[in-house]
């Protein structure tokens, strides 16, 4: 019976964890810059 309440908590624990990280989060814009960019001929080589 310890062992199932101990792991009851556990699960608690990690849930309210998850819950405030899920509210918290970051929510901002993805990066604007950086990312994919066309090579000019004389790169390719």
């Amino acid at each position: 019976m310890k062992a199932l309440r101990r792991a009851a908590l556990a699960l608690g624990v990690t849930a309210i964890i998850a819950g405030v990280v899920r509210l918290r989060g970051t929510g901002g814009v993805p990066p604007q810059r950086g990312g994919w960019r066309e090579l000019p001929a004389d790169e390719l080589g």
